[in-house]
């Protein structure tokens, strides 16, 4: 049995088909006349949901604003058009029935997921439910309360629909990719300098007795032994070392642009036109 919670969540809810595949959104609730239980529903397919569909409730699954319909897309789709304005007559009702392959003059329950059959009886009118939020009366509102534009992915919009794309952005963000340091440390290297050096080497001077040195040369004894020394110097290397300053070292850095090619995925939005009238072919844009 259809809870009056279910029926509730009619209101604005989404009909899908038993493979998943979005249908519309509901648009009418039926009651029949003598059992007084919810039995059809329609739903708005085709272009902007201009057609509407009979579908019986039997079989329906309910979750949230998400409700999923026994029978495929293409079954429901190809049901008898009926006017959703009035009461059903015994005619329309019986096309609908065979349409579905339900009994027509057998019984069919209309509990929620359980697909088991009861009684049919009497013809199916839509019906005025405040507490359920459903349908008015046969001229008042449907269940979707819709304005013209309805969009049937939720809210109301206007005469058209938006398509979007993702767009991709690229920027720039800093961050730390390394460190550089400097380190100082002594190293010892093998270096060869030439420096002049000197030394003195003796040798024997001679001159002949002039009337100027030959008071120095006769003074003494005529004939004796005598000995002269002279001291010899040298130059050595001598290698020392002394510490200077010669540069000042530090750390600096410098901005070098150059251009990367970046890639990612973006989403874009596809309007496919479903022309159920045979006038025309699909067409994505």
């Amino acid at each position: 049995m259809t809870t009056q919670e279910q029926l509730r969540e009619l209101k604005g809810a989404t009909a899908y088909d038993s493979d998943g595949d979005k249908l519309g959104p509901i648009g009418q609730l039926y009651f029949d006349d003598n059992t007084d239980q919810p039995k059809w529903i329609t739903v708005k397919t085709g272009l902007f949901g201009m057609n509407e569909s009979f579908v019986p409730l039997q079989g329906a699954q309910f979750g949230g604003d998400r409700v999923t319909l026994a029978y495929d897309k293409a079954t429901i789709k190809d049901a008898p058009n009926v006017d959703g304005e009035r009461h059903l007559d015994v005619e329309e009702e019986r096309q609908l029935y065979r349409h579905y392959g339900l009994d027509y003059g057998g019984d069919y329950d209309t509990g929620v997921g359980t697909g088991s059959a009861g009684r049919r009886s009497g013809r199916h009118e839509r019906r005025d439910d405040t507490e359920a939020g459903v349908v008015g009366r046969e001229t008042g509102r449907d269940v979707t309360d819709r304005t013209e534009g309805y969009d049937t992915s939720g809210p109301t919009t206007d005469t058209a629909m938006t398509r979007s794309e993702e767009r991709l952005r690229a920027g720039t963000e800093t961050q730390e990719v390394g460190r550089a340091r400097l380190r100082k440390h002594v190293v010892t290297e093998h270096e060869q300098v030439t420096v002049p050096v000197s030394h003195e080497e003796v040798r024997v001077e001679r001159e002949p007795i002039t009337e100027a040195n030959r008071g120095a040369a006769e003074d003494g004894p005529a004939i004796s032994e005598e000995e002269h020394e002279v001291t010899l110097r040298a130059e050595r290397p001598v290698v020392t070392t002394e510490t200077e300053a010669v540069e000042r070292v530090r750390l600096g850095t410098e901005t070098v642009r150059e251009q990367e090619t970046v890639s990612g995925e973006v989403r874009k939005e596809q309007i496919e036109l479903d022309d159920d009238s045979g006038n025309g072919d699909n067409r994505r844009r």
